[in-house]
């Protein structure tokens, strides 16, 4: 499905121009108009999903299937010193737009990005009782 009023579906099927960096059945991959780093690109699915909770089973795993191979390639011709794989889920962890999209930051040493989480520290008897609960 494509929703009229999304603006990742346009995106993605062509109706808004793109620097896009791949295009499959699938997909096309987008250069971020807003980068993090140099080479920073946003994976999206052509067909709509909200969030990775309505994404069919397929469309994930190819995704993390052309994530690698296309990583692996920032890393090879931007001399990237790693990557960054980031995804947000509602509009508390971050999503800004509800289209289903995969960032690839790739990052270089001393960027200036802080892509991160302040670690909580909870008690051993915490953990187990969260491990509990989602086995």
């Amino acid at each position: 499905m494509i929703k009229e009023d999304c603006i990742f579906c346009k995106l993605a099927n062509g109706v808004i121009p793109t620097n896009s960096i791949f295009e499959d059945d699938d997909f096309k991959v987008i250069l971020d108009m807003g980068p993090a780093t140099k080479g920073h690109a946003l994976i999206l699915p052509k067909q709509h999903s909200d969030n990775l909770y309505e994404l069919p089973d397929e469309t994930a795993s190819k995704i993390m299937k052309l994530a690698k191979k296309l990583g692996t390639e920032m890393v090879d011709k931007l001399g990237a010193d790693g990557l960054n794989l980031v995804q947000n889920n509602g509009e508390v962890a971050g999503q800004t737009v509800m289209h289903f999209h995969l960032h690839l930051i790739p990052r270089y040493e001393n960027d200036g990005q802080k892509i991160g989480w302040v670690p909580g520290k909870p008690s051993a008897e915490e953990l187990a009782a969260t491990a509990d609960l989602l086995k």
